[in-house]
């Protein structure tokens, strides 16, 4: 049985998702859905709208080439330079060749370059014109050192397990707050020049078994995601789409297998999904690095670029359609998908060479290419204020008011002792880092140009203020001075590619804040998180007066703390995760899913909780968060009135038609069907900047979820409104029988504040469809 079960997933055939996994339809070691047809041919890109005249050069440049520069085009190469992928030169044609390079939050292991905020820290900002800001400052960073496309963002995995080891890549395990980062973050890099591809694309929610490994002659497949359509139409894609709307010139496949289909050769997702119904039509898809497991099927099934080049793909194309197992109108669309790509983004005038200034080793002689921009400086710190979250402030411990004598403790305060850790940050390492972290490990780590640790920033604070610092960043149990205005703790969550993190705390370092806290009064914890961090160990201790989940800021993290510690910003961000009390309280999908008997050579991981993953799940089980979704404090504070709820002249349609499937799938899912606003004021004594937060309860669907945000600054004693528009899909679910977005009939529970357990203003929307 498990050589058919081989066959089936090595063909590429088999794809999602109409039906949970039951005893009943497992046929073999493999989950069979028979009511989820494989989807063939592969869709042709199109060339339309925006793309046109791109396309227009793109066939052109097609027709001119060998059918071994066609096949050279769809599988990547390594060369003597520090891109991640290569795609060879055609000279003869003018074209210079293709770096792709890692990683999301900035370019990685090459110098003069930024470390920028991660993507948990980006979402934690809640600010969509900073995203953009943050994404076109780094986009021309890629575009100085000659990086065709960026391998990111990230918006899969969303976080559905909570002990996750790339959660912190991606933005929110909310759909709806990751969409709208993803949007702006793929149109402020492809402002630059830069083409971006989205990952990791789709159902790449664990490391755990992410790949196939082979031990003693036996090979384990990599973990299957098993999905039901309305879930992944719900939760899993809805982030893609709105990359895809925002015009994302490509997109990674991962390495998971998704209802017994490896997602790089999965025809339902590639070809069905992405290509068909989001419209992903002018685009290509390319591997995760090594994803590869199929060869013809792989094309066939909607794959366009394999990375790196493997001895699957090569001449065997060629051979292929040679004896009519693959159309030659296939390969010349892989080819055409790449190369529009190319003239989409204007690479083909006044692109600098692909991977200049990139050597493999920046220690050995290269060309000096400054990546870095003066003009940079006010994003890169305002990037990394505004990730913080403030989420304990006893009797206002902070900000601290030119206190006479700081304490610092833990060993997250200091700068790494090593130059070569700025320049590479990607093996696997403990769970507690010696240094401050600014970053978690692997492929979406960075190169930072240079590193402003906490206690750097803090030092030249007391400089600055003629005050005194006093630190022990290596005992577990220091001591204390008595006459220390504050006792400030810095330790962290390490996170990385590669492995899924260990549990949700660390014992030594809620160790080192009781010891600190039982001996100071106003001791001040901060965290570097790379994912969700637990607190119940001290989060109640009487003398933990205040915590920042301080996430990754990137390399100004130093700077932007102690602004925030000393009063010169406010905190603004907001929480895109829910805390529990307790590790339990994420259920099932604490932990990945570890391969089991009688499936432990095809590891099965049912998405059986649907779309109730973390606020949605707290929700519907009534589980009360040590820190919602959604939750901040601020140095002030803010009243919410005036709710107005209004319907538009645009009718309600069940299923309009589409004239055309765009980027982003069906038009008239982006129809405006309601607006919403309210009224903020700021009632404190300081400025500061508000996320208010829009959440609706769909009927038949979760208690309430987040359609809408407005990050606003208010001044002291000023109101400022906010608005927010509701689209069709907004107020949509899936209908697993239509195969269509469906509005429901009747009262939606319409909630505005600033949380998703904090809405002081409650109003309904009635659809009748």
């Amino acid at each position: 049985m498990h050589s058919l079960g081989s066959l089936i997933a090595l063909l590429g055939g088999l794809s999602l998702c109409s039906a949970a996994p039951t005893e009943q339809n497992i046929t073999s070691d493999i989950y069979f859905y028979g009511d989820s047809p494989p989807v063939y041919p592969s869709p042709e890109g199109t060339g339309t709208g925006g793309w046109a005249a791109a396309y227009e050069k793109a066939k052109s440049f097609v027709a001119q080439l060998t059918d071994e520069e066609k096949v050279n085009f769809t599988a990547g190469y390594s060369a003597s330079n520090g891109c991640s992928g290569n795609i060879p030169a055609v000279s003869r044609l003018g074209f210079p060749g293709y770096c792709v390079s890692d990683a999301g939050n900035g370019l990685r292991g090459t110098d003069f370059v930024n470390g920028w905020a991660s993507g948990i820290h980006v979402g934690a900002s809640w600010n969509k014109t900073l995203a953009h800001q943050r994404a076109l400052y780094m986009g021309q960073e890629f575009h100085r050192k000659g990086v065709n496309l960026l391998l990111g963002p990230v918006v899969g995995p969303i976080g559905r397990v909570a002990e996750g080891g790339r959660n912190w890549e991606g933005f929110s395990t909310d759909p709806y707050l990751s969409g709208a980062l993803v949007y702006e973050t793929v149109q402020g890099v492809q402002e630059a020049g830069v083409g971006v591809s989205v990952k990791h694309y789709i159902g790449n929610e664990q490391e755990t078994n992410r790949n196939p490994e082979t031990e003693n002659g036996v090979t384990v497949a990599s973990v299957s995601s098993n999905i039901d359509d309305k879930t992944i139409h719900e939760l899993y894609l809805w982030p893609f789409q709105d990359a895809v709307l925002a015009g994302s010139v490509s997109v990674m496949c991962s390495y998971n297998r998704v209802n017994n289909s490896y997602a790089c050769q999965n025809s339902k997702t590639l070809n069905g999904l992405l290509k068909t119904e989001l419209g992903f039509q002018e685009g290509y898809v390319v591997t995760d690095w090594g994803a590869q497991h199929a060869g013809i099927a792989g094309a066939n099934a909607g794959l366009d670029m394999v990375m790196p080049s493997t001895t699957t793909w090569g001449s065997n194309l060629t051979t292929a359609i040679a004896n009519g197992s693959m159309e030659a109108s296939r390969l010349d669309d892989m080819v055409t998908r790449i190369i529009a790509s190319w003239y989409q983004m204007n690479q083909d005038t006044d692109f600098p060479s692909p991977g200049i200034g990139m050597p493999e080793d920046v220690y050995s002689e290269h060309e000096v290419v400054i990546g870095t921009s003066a003009d940079e400086k006010d994003a890169l710190l305002q990037s990394a204020i505004e990730g913080h979250v403030l989420v304990k402030n006893e009797n206002s411990a902070l900000p601290l008011q030119s206190p006479r004598l700081v304490s610092v403790f833990g060993y997250d305060a200091k700068a790494p002792e090593s130059a070569s850790l700025t320049l590479s940050f990607d093996s696997v390492m403990p769970a507690i880092q010696n240094y401050t972290l600014w970053v978690g490990g692997g492929s979406g780590s960075n190169s930072p140009a240079y590193i402003i640790a906490p206690l750097d920033a803090i030092q030249q604070q007391a400089y600055e203020d003629n005050t005194a610092v006093l630190w022990d960043v290596s005992s577990n149990d220091p001591d204390v001075d008595p006459a220390s205005s504050a006792c400030l703790v810095f330790i962290n969550s390490y996170a990385s590619e590669g492995g899924d993190r260990p549990g949700l705390v660390d014992a030594d370092s809620d160790t080192l804040v009781n010891n600190v806290a039982n001996k100071c009064n106003n001791t001040i914890v901060v965290i570097h998180n790379a994912g969700i961090r637990l607190a119940y160990d001290w989060i109640d201790h009487a003398n933990v007066t205040a915590v920042i989940l301080a996430h990754l800021p990137g390399q100004d993290t130093g700077t932007a703390v102690v602004d925030l510690l000393y009063g010169r910003a406010n905190p603004s961000g907001r929480l895109p995760y829910t805390v529990a009390k307790q590790a339990s309280d994420y259920g099932a999908i604490l932990h990945p899913v570890q391969p089991v008997a009688p499936y432990g050579l095809f590891p099965q991981d049912d998405f059986t909780e649907g779309v109730y993953i973390d606020y949605r799940a707290f929700d519907k089980e009534n589980i009360t968060p040590q820190f919602e979704f959604g939750f901040g404090l601020s140095y002030t504070t803010f009243n919410y009135s005036g709710l107005d709820i209004q319907r538009t002249s645009v009718e309600a349609t069940q299923y309009p038609p589409a004239a055309a499937i765009q980027e982003g799938g069906n038009p008239r899912l982006w129809d405006v069907l309601a607006n919403v606003t309210a009224q903020v004021r700021n009632s404190g004594n300081v400025d500061g900047a508000e996320v208010a937060q829009l959440y609706v309860g769909i009927p038949n669907g979760p208690v309430r979820q987040l359609r809408g945000f407005d990050k606003v600054n208010v001044p002291v004693g000023e109101t400022v409104a906010v608005s927010f528009s509701l689209t069709r899909r907004d107020l949509s679910t899936w209908s697993v029988e239509a195969q269509a977005w469906a509005l429901q009939t009747g009262e939606y529970q319409v909630y505005v504040g600033r949380s998703s357990r904090d809405l002081p203003l409650t109003g309904t929307l009635t659809l009748t469809v």
